[in-house]
């Protein structure tokens, strides 16, 4: 039997792990919820759903990888009671990380389009209404989108091709290292800017009156919505990492530094954009909009803007890169247990795959705008994130967690509880039971329903 790749250090599997859960969502949205959610206020409760949802379901997550040391598509065949039918999840995990992919690296292909255009002045000169047409042209352009997903795609699979240390492991921790300087650098000269100090006021303090606002049921369910969603859980993407690190440290500790870090640089991103924001008069935006129409504005006014606009698009590649490296290691991964293939060969046939499957993406905004699934105004993406964030993701989660706690049909509390708590650090308490078995899924579930019905109305 062909020995299981494994990575060379704890310190890979940390940013790896990291870099999967770190996104875009990460860096526009979270601050974005802040801001709007009453500053510090929302945090405190995006923390206390982080440690209460976040962490158990990750926990969970790692502790199934590194038991059953496979890929989600074949993890469950080594550790579910005979009879059970678990292993179904498996194949739900494969199509689930693949449909991301569909629609994630068109959003990777825009980040690397704006860094050029940054780097290249195409902003030079505009006025705010160009800066809007650009965003406009490229989404119209299919050579645009096309090229420039391909460019992801490819990048993203020839690092997979390598041996799991010399691609992934090595270029995670490049990309994430490079990332917390460049973020570090941003967020310095953002709250120098001259009349940057109101948008950190903005941003840092609770203002209870604007979650009131914005009313404080709103403000629990979106934080429990991005603590819970940040940290890409739910449909394997981190087992698999769990799979290829050994037993000498405890998971729930790794779990709670990976949610940390992730943390970090989500509250980072706040501290370049909104000190910059109000430094330049533009209150910020949900969305694309403030991607790629208020900061691009922002930098073609503010001196240097130029570099400081081509930093800021790296560091939103690199965020974007290093989940599109860690979903398709997903994605190899489990093509090579279904398979049986090498590596590389196995890249070779996914490099295909995902050439073809996100082709609709990439036209559904341009050629194919016509498939609008939802309605006038929505397009393929929509459709595609709606299925992984909406879906496959949170029923992931609570698949997780059932198979965690149910006893005697599922792998067990006790079985868990001895993987997760291999190793040193921190431990999972065997009082978390009740909570783990009843509360947690009835709050996962709480957010399916709640997503659903705030989708469709």
């Amino acid at each position: 039997m062909k020995q299981r790749e494994t990575l060379g250090s704890r310190l890979g599997f940390i940013l790896i792990s990291v870099g999967c859960a770190v996104g875009i969502g990460n860096v526009w949205k979270f601050p974005w919820l802040v801001g709007q959610y009453g500053g510090g206020f929302f945090v405190l409760i995006y923390l206390v759903f982080l440690c209460l949802m976040g962490v158990p379901v990750m926990t969970m997550e790692f502790s199934i990888g590194r038991a059953a040391q496979k890929s989600p598509l074949k993890m469950y065949q080594e550790i579910e009671p005979k009879g059970t039918k678990w292993h179904f999840h498996g194949i739900i995990c494969l199509v689930g990380n693949i449909i991301l992919m569909m629609y994630y690296t068109t959003v990777a292909g825009w980040m690397v389009n704006y860094f050029v255009k940054m780097l290249t002045g195409t902003f030079k000169g505009m006025d705010n209404a160009a800066i809007n047409q650009v965003y406009s042209d490229m989404t119209a352009s299919p050579a645009q989108m096309v090229i420039f997903t391909v460019i992801v795609i490819v990048l993203g699979f020839l690092i997979s091709s390598m041996s799991l240390q010399n691609g992934l492991e090595r270029i995670s921790k490049f990309m994430m290292s490079a990332l917390i300087i460049i973020m570090i650098v941003l967020a310095v000269h953002s709250m120098l800017v001259p009349g940057g100090a109101s948008g950190l006021e903005f941003y840092l303090k609770p203002d209870i009156a604007r979650a009131k606002q914005a009313g404080l049921f709103n403000v629990i369910v979106s934080a429990m919505n991005q603590a819970f969603f940040t940290l890409s859980i739910g449909m394997g993407s981190m087992a698999i990492f769990g799979s290829y690190i050994g037993d000498d440290r405890s998971l729930m500790g790794e779990s709670v530094t990976i949610a940390a870090l992730d943390t970090v640089v989500a509250f980072t991103s706040g501290l370049i954009i909104f000190p910059a924001c109000f430094a330049y008069g533009v209150k910020p935006d949900a969305g694309p909009s403030l991607i790629f129409k208020t900061l691009p504005n922002i930098f073609a006014n503010m001196p240097g803007g130029r570099i400081w606009g081509a930093l800021f698009f790296v560091f939103m590649s690199f965020a974007a890169f290093s989940t599109v490296i860690a979903v398709f290691e997903n994605i190899v991964a489990m093509m090579m247990d279904l398979t049986g293939f090498e590596r590389k060969k196995t890249s070779l046939i996914c490099l295909i795959m995902m050439l073809v499957l996100s082709m609709p993406c990439a036209l559904g905004f341009n050629v194919w705008s016509f498939v609008q699934p939802f309605g006038k105004g929505t397009g393929i993406m929509d459709l595609e994130d709606f299925l992984v964030s909406n879906l496959i993701l949170p029923g992931g989660a609570v698949v997780f967690v059932l198979f965690c706690t149910w006893n005697k049909i599922g792998w067990g509390w006790d079985n868990f509880l001895n993987e997760a708590n291999k190793g040193k650090g921190l431990k999972v308490a065997h009082g978390m039971r009740f909570y783990c078995t009843f509360i947690l899924p009835v709050l996962i579930a709480f957010l399916i329903i709640f997503g659903l019905v705030t989708f469709f109305k």
